[in-house]
């Protein structure tokens, strides 16, 4: 029994995302390997190989990899699916566009989202906005799945030394064709692998106040920035700060909410932060269910204070 990790990657690191997925598939049982497929990913396939737990490195090489195109990294997969009980790939937009194009190829049900394995054949998975948890057995005998990477601690990045497979790669599937991109830049930490992050709702009242106010803190901390579906939503903060189940799914060592309410959705996005402090100034807001500090006061009065005493 092995299990292969479809690695996230840019052709010359591995993405965050893939570190927590190989800490997963060890809890699965079995040998580890991670499947590469990118274009001149070398680089990437020897950061894959120095993994803690990893035993081998799928080093898949074409041009019609270099974007990560579902379509093609879906055949690689498939090509060497024979080989393994379970592929695993992050729940990110990437993982999550590959992973069912597998599931539906090998007529098996997708295992999506689990944050714990109890054992080969049986997983747990958030349901209900993360309001109950379920246990899902599988009988397939190939499981596909999808790992909650803020339920698992990255695997180590250094201390492994895997051997690196360079197989004849599975031809173009011809199907999409990368046209372009057009990338936000931020000097801030990604979101989703942030140690910090500062997020305002819909109380701010307008982008130039969310700018006013967050902003320093945030500088100050040297944290991401996100934001509630509502502040999104008015165009006070971007799509990509969004934090909740349908946003961004979180889990920094500090998260600081000032003006979110705590709707269910926005719960299910970043309850599982290590330290949560909420600032709100009504009292009965239901962020403060899940804070571990909080405190009722205007966050127009409040963030400035905490910000300058930093």
């Amino acid at each position: 029994m092995a299990a292969l990790v479809i690695a996230e990657h840019d052709n010359a690191t591995l993405k965050g995302a893939t570190l927590n997925t190989v800490t997963a598939a060890i809890a699965c049982g079995g040998e580890v390997h991670v499947l590469i497929a990118g274009h001149n990913a070398g680089e990437a396939a020897k950061a894959a190989a120095a993994v803690a737990g990893v035993t081998k490195v799928i080093h898949a090489e074409g041009a019609y990899f270099e974007h990560g195109l579902a379509e093609n990294v879906a055949a690689q997969v498939l090509a060497i699916a024979s080989n393994y009980s379970h592929l695993l790939f992050p729940a990110t937009a990437s993982g999550k566009n590959i992973a069912p194009r597998v599931a539906a190829k090998l007529d098996v049900a997708q295992i999506s989202d689990i944050t714990k394995v109890d054992s080969a054949d049986t997983f747990e998975r958030p349901i209900y906005a993360g309001n109950a948890i379920a246990t899902v057995q599988s009988a397939d005998a190939t499981k596909v799945i999808t790992v909650r990477t803020t339920g698992f601690d990255p695997a180590a990045a250094t201390g492994g030394s895997a051997s690196i497979e360079t197989p004849a790669a599975a031809a173009d599937a011809g199907k999409s064709t990368f046209v372009g991109s057009e990338i936000a830049k931020n000097d801030r930490p990604e979101l989703t692998a942030a140690k910090i992050i500062v997020s305002g709702g819909r109380a701010l009242g307008s982008a130039e106040k969310f700018n006013e106010v967050m902003t320093p803190l945030a500088d100050k901390l040297g944290a991401a920035m996100g934001a509630s579906r509502a502040a999104v939503d008015a165009g006070y903060a971007p799509n990509d700060w969004q934090v909740g189940q349908t946003g961004k799914i979180v889990a920094p060592q500090l998260y600081i909410a000032a003006g979110i309410s705590g709707a269910i959705q926005h719960l299910a996005g970043m309850k599982d932060s290590k330290v949560i402090v909420a600032i709100n100034k009504d009292e009965e807001a239901p962020i403060f269910s899940v804070a571990d500090y909080g405190l009722v006061a205007d966050l127009f009065t409040a963030v400035p204070e905490l910000a300058k005493a930093l």
